[in-house]
């Protein structure tokens, strides 16, 4: 009895541990994965919202920087990681 009993206290911890795996690490992983994918998947041309909400289209992309042209004229370099998301193009 005494083994069921010492196994008995261990299951709310294993039950805490599988709820923290299953609703914070699994689905921050998941985008995680997702986010490099969307990051490694860039390409001159694509329209893209930085992560501080500047607005523009790539013009080009050497290792690790992307020149964006936020403007007719006028381009800025950014890290990749600096990229929020991909806009879908205009219809």
């Amino acid at each position: 009895m005494n083994q069921n009993a010492a196994i008995m206290q261990l299951v709310p911890f294993i039950a805490v541990a599988a709820i923290f795996y299953f609703l914070l690490i699994r689905p921050q992983q998941k985008q995680l994965k997702e986010t490099k994918a969307m990051l490694d998947a860039l390409k001159a041309g694509d329209k893209v919202v930085t992560r501080g909400g500047m607005i523009g289209q790539i013009a080009g992309i050497k290792g690790d920087e992307v020149e964006v042209e936020i403007a007719k004229g006028v381009k800025a370099l950014f890290t990749r990681s600096a990229i929020g998301a991909i806009l879908p193009p205009a219809k």
